[in-house]
């Protein structure tokens, strides 16, 4: 069962998965996670701004940021919004190098905002693991 929660307990749930960096909120509003949605919320209660898809709303952050010249990690979140109560609906994570080209992604669907990965988890999801090196042998005959 889905379960919607308001703004602090949402913003509290990911902080504490280790989602504390700097959010955007339908591609603008970069803020960390609960002032992001506040100021979008803000803007769409003005009229100056209204979400892409009814009741739905994205959020897009940096899961691992090394610089420019190194490969990154984002994440998108499809948050579902009601009366003022969130609750994620997938996510999609990719690994990019510099040049944007894609190296790897994960799409995460049914999910609930309790159900979301944890930084760490969701980062090795796309990240390649290291091949063990095994020792070099010496090969041939020993007298």
């Amino acid at each position: 069962m889905k379960q919607l929660l308001d703004l602090d307990t949402f913003a509290k749930t990911l902080t504490d998965k280790g989602y504390d960096g700097y959010f955007q909120t339908e591609a603008a509003y970069a803020d960390k996670i609960k002032d992001s949605i506040s100021r979008f919320l803000e803007a769409c209660n003005s009229r100056m701004d209204k979400p892409m898809l009814p009741n739905i709303m994205m959020l897009k952050t940096y899961l691992q940021w090394n610089g420019d010249d190194k490969p990154k990690v984002e994440c998108n979140m499809w948050v579902k919004y009601e009366d003022g109560l969130f609750d994620v609906q997938k996510m999609n994570i990719e690994r990019i190098d510099q040049y944007g080209q894609l190296l790897k992604q994960a799409k995460l669907t049914d999910l609930t905002t309790n159900s979301v990965p944890t930084r760490k988890e969701a980062i090795a999801q796309v990240t390649e693991k290291l091949k063990e090196q095994l020792s070099a042998r010496k090969r041939g005959f020993r007298m």
